[in-house]
């Protein structure tokens, strides 16, 4: 079972369980941190919009949807400049959260310096971070990619998406739009070479085609003027050229009389 078909399973699962609750505020409670332990489930944003989530702004349970939209769109470091505010976390949730952290990185460079690495997860060596990678991230399909130990980074090829953050749906959009018009253009621009290309090939033949027929001409001409030649100077000449072979042979006898 591939990742993607894994995350639509849990998130209904946790869908629906937040629907069928009413009037709990801490079993609602319960859900967020259920689902911000879970260790299968990184997209957070349509446990965001239940109805029943959203009746937590303004309680004194806020927090929890605090804690569940951090899940959703933030880091570890986010978090970190925020702890006072939200809800301490366990450890299941701290995992959690630097993979995620992971997942933001990847979205904007695929080639990850360990020391940024280091940094936004608040590991102190090399060597727990590349274990982190291996064995929390790549083992667990989020992401795949090479460790360059030697130049010290992370190349990543492939990172699991985050959930949209307010507004970069509209700017995906644009840039989507932006794409389709660069690419729009490209392809007219290449349909006309293709005419010009095809125009010039149409040309190509039709010169091809004349300088045949001339070169044909040229032949025929010289092949005539060929026959005339031996019609007209061959030994076997026609009455009317310059000399028959009789003729031939009696010019021969009288040079040489002692013949």
């Amino acid at each position: 079972m591939d990742i993607e078909q894994k995350q639509a399973e849990h998130i209904e699962h946790f869908v629906k369980q937040a629907s069928i609750i009413n009037g709990s505020p801490s079993s609602l409670v319960n859900v967020i941190v259920e689902a911000t332990s879970h260790p299968s489930l990184f997209a957070f944003t349509e446990i965001l919009s239940v109805p029943n989530i959203l009746q937590l702004q303004g309680t004194e349970d806020s927090r929890y949807l605090d804690l569940l939209q951090m899940f959703a769109h933030g880091t570890w470091s986010e978090y970190n400049s925020k702890a006072s505010k939200l809800p301490q976390l366990m450890p299941d949730q701290v995992l959690k959260l630097k993979q995620l952290t992971i997942l933001t990185l990847a979205e904007a460079n695929k080639v990850l310096p360990y020391d940024l690495l280091m940094h936004e997860l608040d590991v102190v060596n090399v060597r727990e971070l590349e274990d982190f990678l291996i064995n929390e991230c790549m083992y667990v399909g989020i992401v795949r990619g090479k460790l360059d130990q030697q130049r010290r980074f992370f190349e990543v090829q492939f990172a699991a998406g985050r959930d949209l953050r307010p507004g970069q749906l509209q700017n995906t959009i644009h840039t989507l739009s932006d794409w389709l018009g660069i690419s729009d253009s490209l392809l007219i621009t290449i349909q006309e070479k293709i005419k010009w290309a095809d125009s010039m090939s149409e040309l190509d033949k039709k010169h091809k085609k004349e300088n045949d027929e001339m070169l044909e001409e040229v032949k025929n001409t010289l092949s005539l003027k060929a026959d005339m030649d031996f019609r007209g100077h061959g030994p076997f000449a026609e009455p009317g050229g310059i000399m028959d072979y009789g003729e031939d042979r009696r010019s021969k006898r009288r040079r040489h009389p002692m013949g």
